[in-house]
């Protein structure tokens, strides 16, 4: 079975084609980074206004790239929700504009089920699993028992762990987007800035506000007393905070629902700080862990066909009076 998956949730307009959920036949991805980089993070109204020019221009591609045509489609994947409402109404309305010319069902699915399934692409999914999302948008510990069947046990309070990369890097000077390049400071720094382990309890929750607002005052406070920030230290000491938070409670939620498959998922799952300590903590607790490769990590068409997929098997359809949702509670 072929899906047809569309992804335009943010600011990349991509559009795949994946075989029975796990293969992937081709995918074209159009990012409007480095126009977003120029105002430091995504404007939406260019964004929807991008979307609108690529889309049918990705969607022609990836059909030539696969050597396929629309008859060859069985069904047509469609994230629609959460993410930003103008930039989910471009993708719909393509999708729904192919779904009734074509004749071809239509897939509805929900943007971290995408994350989640694109570790499918990789190796096929075990259960019971815990998933770890952590993207821009995003900080979720979702339980899983079977295909497509999600449970969420811990969502952040407030910023989400990507959106928080984004503020310290630009509290510490760097570009957009800020999060591949903390990263890659923390690498070069050590460990010497007194931050605070956030919401360090026994819940699943998360919590990043107050140590971005740590690393915002901590900033202003040297500088006012004349001293320089050392940028490597600094960026060190945050994602050792955000990669011990994330690790620790992953682990609880693992140990606590008895579960030994763990898969990361989301932009923030190519960080390689949070990738090294997950295969450290698996290996010692014997837990098999996959993470996706770089490329499924960021959105992506190919992980709204592989989840489409199952959501088809499972029989959801949706009509041509679906609507985008910025907002969207997974079930």
């Amino acid at each position: 079975m072929y899906i047809l998956g569309i992804e335009s949730s943010c600011d990349e307009t991509s559009v795949s084609i994946v075989k029975n959920g796990t293969k992937e036949i081709s995918t074209v991805i159009l990012s409007q980074m480095d126009v977003h980089a120029y105002y430091g993070g995504v404007v939406p109204e260019i964004a929807s206004r991008m979307h609108v020019e690529n889309i049918t221009i990705v969607i022609e591609e990836t059909l030539k790239k696969a050597k396929m045509t629309m008859d060859d489609i069985d069904a047509i994947a469609i994230a629609y929700g959460p993410g930003l409402i103008g930039s989910l109404l471009v993708g719909l309305m393509a999708a729904k504009t192919l779904s009734f010319i074509y004749n071809k069902p239509l897939i509805p699915v929900h943007h971290i089920a995408g994350h989640i399934y694109a570790n499918n692409l990789v190796k096929e999914l075990e259960f019971p699993l815990i998933a770890l999302v952590v993207s821009g948008g995003h900080t979720q510990l979702v339980y899983m028992k079977e295909n497509y069947n999600f449970k969420v046990i811990g969502s952040t309070l407030d910023d989400a762990v990507g959106e928080a990369y984004d503020k310290v890097a630009r509290v510490i000077g760097l570009p957009y987007p800020g999060g591949p390049l903390v990263d890659k400071l923390s690498k070069k720094g050590m460990d010497t800035y007194n931050l605070p382990l956030p919401l360090n309890d026994k819940s699943y929750n998360f919590s990043f506000s107050g140590l971005k607002s740590s690393v915002i005052n901590l900033s202003h406070n040297e500088r006012q007393r004349g001293n320089e920030i050392i940028k490597e230290n600094l960026a060190c000491s945050f994602q050792n905070r955000v990669v011990e938070i994330l690790t620790k409670k992953t682990m609880k939620a693992l140990k606590d629902y008895k579960v030994k498959n763990l898969i990361i998922a989301g932009g923030v799952a190519a960080n390689r700080g949070l990738r090294k300590s997950m295969e450290k903590e698996s290996e010692k607790n014997d837990i098999n862990l996959t993470i996706p490769e770089i490329k499924y990590c960021t959105d992506n068409g190919a992980m709204i066909a592989a989840a489409g997929y199952y959501a088809y098997l499972r029989g959801d359809r949706a009509d041509l009076d679906l609507n985008a949702k910025a907002t969207l509670e997974m079930k």
